[in-house]
């Protein structure tokens, strides 16, 4: 990987946040703050920091669903993004879109779920059997 992302938004609790993301999500918590906390969110930087958290808006179709907007995400190897689902669902974790396939069996295949943070942030993660295809048309 050449560039790290680095993504900071708002949520409404550090402890209901420190806990979503280092045991439900598998994140690793990095420095922190009475105010904020940093993430390695998959190899990637995120800074949570105290605030109003920015709304959302179910105006993003995907197939046939509708799904919180704005939102951001993950794209993983599906092995891990299987992992990860598991670990959501047996928390029982509120699904906007349940783990699922999309284009089965098309360029583009991919397996996706949507959820919210304990601040409603809104995050999609994909899966894909092989990174390479992730912009297949």
């Amino acid at each position: 990987m050449s560039a790290l992302f680095h993504y900071a938004f708002h949520v409404t609790s550090l402890e209901e946040t420190r806990l979503f993301y280092t045991q439900v999500l598998g994140c690793v918590e990095g420095r922190s703050t009475e105010t904020w906390i940093d993430f390695d969110f998959y190899g990637h930087q995120l800074s949570l920091h105290l605030g109003v958290p920015s709304p959302t808006t179910k105006t993003g179709r995907v197939g046939d669903h509708l799904v919180s907007m704005p939102h951001f995400g993950l794209i993983l190897p599906l092995d891990e993004w299987q992992k990860v689902a598991k670990r959501l669902t047996e928390t029982n974790v509120a699904f906007e879109l349940a783990p699922s396939v999309r284009f089965e069996g098309l360029p583009g295949e991919q397996w996706t779920m949507f959820f919210k943070d304990p601040s409603g942030n809104a995050i999609e993660l994909k899966g894909f059997r092989n990174l390479s295809q992730v912009y297949e048309k």
